[in-house]
């Protein structure tokens, strides 16, 4: 099986079940894909990306993907850093992002607003249509969180007084949960 932007969405969304495996049976449906050809996509990920001789970052990316949509650099406190991004046909709003450090190394990975934060409401917080940097912009009292594993996020924050979980993979809102 090759491995390209289909398997790389499947990819991702192998990662999103854990959160929203409604969301994903949905677009396995609507991408005419079957649970086993989402697995086949992650292990064939998998064995890439332990693979001595596959590339790696930004460049095996690029060899999967295609022509990314973005390249530049972007300064983060006193570093700056390679920024590749790609559009996906299962998010066609949003961009995959690639951070890379000067020596090509994987800093972060995620999906972002091209255009930048966009403030949300509370009623427009849906899975699959906010990234972090949204909820950040959105509510002042946004804290970020690292989550329970790899590529998963929390943001806290406060709507009319109650307390909320949003909960990412790859940058990407999954779930919404009341905090106590």
């Amino acid at each position: 099986m090759g491995f390209g932007v289909r398997q790389f969405e499947l990819t991702l969304m192998h990662r999103m079940r854990d959160l929203n495996a409604d969301r994903v049976e949905d677009s396995l449906a609507r991408m005419r894909a079957s649970r086993a050809e989402l697995r086949a996509a992650h292990t064939q990920w998998t064995k890439m990306l332990h693979s001595p001789r596959a590339p790696k970052g930004a460049p095996g990316l690029r060899r999967l993907l295609g022509t990314p949509c973005y390249q530049g650099e972007k300064l983060i406190g006193s570093l700056t850093c390679d920024v590749t991004r790609w559009v996906l046909p299962s998010w066609p709003d949003l961009a995959f992002e690639v951070l890379s450090g000067p020596d090509g190394e994987v800093w972060n990975e995620w999906f972002v607003r091209p255009s930048g934060a966009r403030r949300l409401t509370f009623a427009d917080l849906v899975p699959w249509r906010c990234v972090v940097a949204d909820v950040g912009a959105g509510f002042p009292s946004a804290v970020q969180g690292e989550g329970a594993a790899p590529h998963h996020w929390v943001v806290d924050f406060t709507h009319d007084g109650e307390g909320y979980r949003a909960r990412f993979i790859y940058g990407l809102l999954q779930r919404l949960d009341r905090r106590d």
